[in-house]
């Protein structure tokens, strides 16, 4: 079954508190190539059926509308991923997505 990823970041001119914290705990560590960390949210949606662009648009209109609070939030990207690599990533594997 085909997954469509929405992805959600807080709005660029927003402070992010615990990017700022990550980003920190980063130096901290030894990593100070690091200038800066923001941290999103990811959604994954399961589709029965076919994806095509009219159902990428209905999906962004539901992030806009329920998956991110708009007024401090942007919805970044919403696309489509393999479904072998979906659970890969749910299984903590990394990799690419298109």
């Amino acid at each position: 079954m085909p997954v469509i990823v929405v992805e959600v970041m807080p709005k660029a001119e927003l402070l992010d508190p615990a990017g700022k914290a990550v980003a920190g705990a980063l130096a901290r560590l030894g990593h100070d190539r690091f200038t800066g960390v923001r941290l999103g949210k990811r959604f994954e949606l399961t589709v029965d059926g076919v994806v095509d662009d009219a159902l990428l648009e209905q999906v962004r209109e539901i992030a806009e509308d329920l998956l991110a609070n708009t007024v401090i939030e942007d919805v970044v990207a919403v696309h489509t991923v393999d479904p072998a690599l979906a659970e890969q990533l749910s299984d903590g594997v990394a990799g690419e997505t298109r």
